[in-house]
């Protein structure tokens, strides 16, 4: 298994307050998940569902406040630092909006996802002077993404959807075994969505990575993704093989989307089913 979530909670590091008895305070309540290497699964659901928390949960960036969680069958938080430095390492978590220094030139953006494999003085040259084949490496990242013509520009000067793709590249020249992306679509036409969301399916099949994707197109998430998680006010409203969402599970995870299940006059049914 890549990841293991069992009545795992996790309160979100900007919550200053909260206690085990106060769920609500909980950016994720008693969530269970397990999720195979090379699985590729769709996270939908409202805006504050809880997300982009798993992602980061899932990334070994937030912790559990209860429950348990394993990445790769290891314990992040039981681990020492240098221990749970070479966890994340296998981990890529793409940010709806990449961390891009302005100034920066788009090739040494890009190989910024070898960071962990590097040692300080290797990443150090490479990122002042990339040489010939890292720069093909980010070149061919790029191309991916329609945005090879972007090497040597600099990330200011890059539009939202332009910095998103930049990102996506820096996982493709990454060695993750785990893709953590939130909301890759986001400032994308739909013509460069789809190629995007192909080149991530087409890198996790093709080194057997899981890939793990948060969307807010729920048509794109049941067209293409084998397994769709459904997640609303920090839980989990169903998990299910694609064939088996109906539109039925989809108005029922965005029903009075904003207000709390308890607001909308009756409970939300949890819905876990048998996939493949």
């Amino acid at each position: 298994m890549s990841f293991v979530l069992r009545g795992a909670s996790v309160r979100h590091p900007s919550s200053a307050h909260g206690t085990r008895s106060a769920p609500s305070s909980f950016a994720l309540n008693d969530v269970t998940l397990s999720i195979g290497q090379g699985e590729q699964v769709a996270l939908i659901g409202p805006s504050g569902a809880g997300k982009t928390t798993l992602l980061h949960t899932l990334a070994c960036a937030h912790r559990a406040q209860a429950g348990a969680f394993s990445a790769f069958g290891l314990s992040p938080w039981e681990l020492d630092h240098a221990e749970r430095h070479l966890l994340r390492a296998r981990l890529f978590l793409a940010p709806q909006t990449p961390p891009l220094p302005p100034r920066q030139r788009v090739v040494a953006a890009v190989l910024a996802g070898r960071l962990p494999q590097w040692g300080f003085w290797r990443a150090l040259a490479a990122l002042i002077k990339p040489g010939a084949v890292n720069a093909q490496a980010a070149y061919d990242a790029l191309a991916r993404f329609n945005l090879q013509d972007k090497l040597y520009a600099r990330v200011d000067r890059l539009s939202g959807g332009e910095r998103q793709r930049c990102g996506m590249a820096r996982l493709l020249v990454s060695k993750a075994e785990a893709f953590l992306v939130d909301e890759p679509l986001s400032a994308l036409d739909p013509t460069l969505a789809l190629q995007t969301l192909a080149a991530l399916q087409q890198e996790s099949a093709r080194r057997n990575a899981t890939l793990i994707c948060s969307l807010h197109q729920v048509e794109l998430a049941r067209s293409h993704f084998p397994r769709i998680v459904g997640l609303r006010d920090g839980r989990i409203l169903f998990d299910a093989a694609r064939a088996q969402v109906s539109d039925a599970m989809i108005a029922a995870l965005y029903q009075n989307a904003g207000s709390s299940p308890a607001d909308a006059g009756q409970p939300l049914p949890v819905i876990v089913i048998a996939h493949c």
